[in-house]
């Protein structure tokens, strides 16, 4: 099945505002491409017919973020195999601490340092490469928890995306470890990468929400990167999960959402401690539980 690729360039100085609306409007079809050493970058997306590319470029233009040139559509048919490869172009290896995310196409040539560990990742079309300020903020504060804490604890993976966060923690060292999506493709792409790194049935992958996926469970360390808006809806799932001493790790807030976001859960547990970071547009809030 062919897919349809659209593709317009737009000027940096807007890069944050495409992101803020994508976000605000759960846009899962287009997303902004930055190329830093170029500075230029472009709005781009996947669809599976030409009309309905064309159409949801007429309400985004008609809608966005005011200011700043946005370049004419290209629009290009892509066979299936190029559409499923796309996303590698974007998927560069990194490291945090004694862990490296290394995508699996580089596994004949990477070399991994003595003493460390690599994650495989083929993160399909699932959220979650690290590569996104998002998923690295969450992957920090795992590391983190992890020798400062031990790994003697559980983990909830709220969320799962390509699997990346529960399968960092086994990584670690952790063995009782949850992750759910309510994308069941997500969860197929988290099981395929458990299976890249001999990991295949270390960690319990299931389609849930933050209701069904949450019920019944405490873990000390809870891990959730969803956007703002849906965070706060379901902030008593999420510090219900928390057990006693434990951390809640929320990402995917936008640093302009931060103090609301912050607000909402400070209020429902006003006695829990309360930090946060920022990197690039993004912020996490962490949650430690008395």
């Amino acid at each position: 099945m062919a897919v349809y690729e659209l593709k317009a360039e737009i000027e940096l100085p807007v890069v944050g505002a495409w992101d803020d609306f994508l976000v605000e409007h759960e846009e899962q079809r287009l997303m902004v491409l930055e190329d830093k050493p170029s500075a230029r970058a472009w709005l781009t997306g996947y669809f599976d017919s030409r009309e309905a590319a064309m159409l949801a470029w007429e309400l985004l233009t008609a809608a966005g973020p005011a200011g700043g040139r946005i370049g004419d559509p290209a629009l290009r048919e892509l066979p299936d195999t190029d559409w499923k490869d796309s996303y590698k172009a974007h998927f560069k290896a990194w490291k945090f601490g004694r862990l490296h995310w290394v995508p699996v196409w580089e596994r004949a040539t990477f070399q991994c340092p003595v003493g460390e560990q690599v994650l495989w990742l083929d993160p399909g079309m699932a959220f979650g490469t690290g590569n996104h300020e998002t998923t690295r903020l969450v992957v920090e504060r795992l590391v983190t928890f992890a020798k400062q804490q031990g790994t003697n604890g559980r983990v909830i993976d709220a969320g799962c995306g390509s699997g990346i966060l529960a399968l960092s923690a086994l990584k670690l060292g952790f063995t009782d470890v949850v992750a759910f999506d309510n994308d069941a493709e997500a969860v197929q792409v988290s099981g395929e990468n458990a299976v890249l790194n001999d990991l295949a049935g270390r960690a319990r992958f299931f389609t849930g929400d933050l209701v069904t996926g949450l019920k019944g469970r405490q873990a000390e360390l809870v891990m959730a990167n969803i956007q703002a808006d849906v965070l706060m809806r379901f902030s008593p799932q999420l510090l219900e999960a928390v057990a006693p001493a434990g951390s809640l790790v929320l990402s995917g807030i936008l640093k302009v959402e931060l103090t609301q976001v912050a607000q909402v859960f400070s209020a429902a547990a006003p006695d829990w401690k309360v930090e946060s970071s920022i990197m690039g547009e993004w912020s996490d809030l962490v949650m430690r539980r008395g």
